[in-house]
């Protein structure tokens, strides 16, 4: 069976609440052996901790979500760092991010958060998962003024040249979600662009339910689809796309 890395879900949303389990079975027999659920806040993050010690090849991240700025408190980044560096369960920062799309939190409070995501992870050693909707402009100069050495993925892309630049600039990765076996996908050629040593698919689960699935709740097994698709954009094998975004996430999150 292909192997797949669902590099970037949301396991702990209430989405999942009734039957969390079986999804995880169903990923299983899917051939997603590895995930990682994605915080959006310091309490998401701890039940994501709980969540990763009872299952195998699943790990986690904390942050506070670009939503969630404007409800964060000061010792958020504090709290954040503690859990990082205690739990060996996460591996990332985040997510983190803009959003001037919903606009869910003021600009300023979301750029300071991403200022200071983007400061932890560069000490802590840790890639920070970045969100960006509407905010290409302003997510390429965060990536430009942020620590040197700092590494992340820009997921769910869907952005424009800008954003994008500055990440392949700095080596990061760039992951492509279900939005990829959209008929109104538009950064194919970007897609096309990214190295091969630094590609991921992800579901964002329960959100953006690739093609057939569009419409309903997503979930990691779901991921199969999003590597075909991304596979077709490629004019690549699935077994090679399946292969290659394994072993980028198990290398950009450090894990076995």
């Amino acid at each position: 069976m292909i192997e797949f890395f669902d590099s970037h879900c949301h396991l702990t949303d209430a989405a999942f609440r009734e039957d969390r389990k079986a999804v995880l079975h169903r990923a299983r027999d899917a051939g997603v052996t590895r995930m990682v659920t994605v915080a959006s806040t310091v309490a998401d993050a701890r039940v994501a901790v709980d969540l990763c010690r009872t299952h195998e090849g699943l790990w986690c991240t904390a942050g506070v979500h670009p939503h969630e700025a404007g409800d964060a408190s000061p010792g958020d980044i504090d709290a954040i760092r503690a859990l990082a560096t205690e739990n060996r369960e996460i591996v990332a920062i985040g997510e983190t991010g803009l959003d001037f799309f919903y606009d869910s939190a003021p600009r300023d409070l979301q750029r300071d958060s991403f200022a200071a995501h983007l400061a932890l992870g560069a000490e802590l050693g840790l890639p920070v998962v970045v969100h960006a909707r509407e905010a290409d402009p302003e997510v390429a100069s965060s990536l430009r003024e942020m620590p040197s050495g700092t590494l992340g993925v820009l997921h769910c892309f869907t952005g424009g040249p800008r954003a994008f630049e500055e990440a392949m600039s700095a080596g990061w990765y760039v992951s492509f979600s279900g939005i990829a076996s959209f008929r109104s996908f538009g950064p194919v050629d970007l897609l096309r662009l990214v190295p091969q040593d630094r590609l991921l698919v992800e579901t964002d689960s329960p959100y953006l339910a690739p093609v057939p699935h569009r419409g309903r709740r997503n979930e990691p097994a779901h991921v199969h689809e999003v590597a075909e698709a991304v596979a077709g954009h490629l004019g690549a094998a699935l077994a090679d796309v399946a292969r290659l975004t394994t072993e980028n996430a198990r290398r950009l999150y450090g894990v076995a």
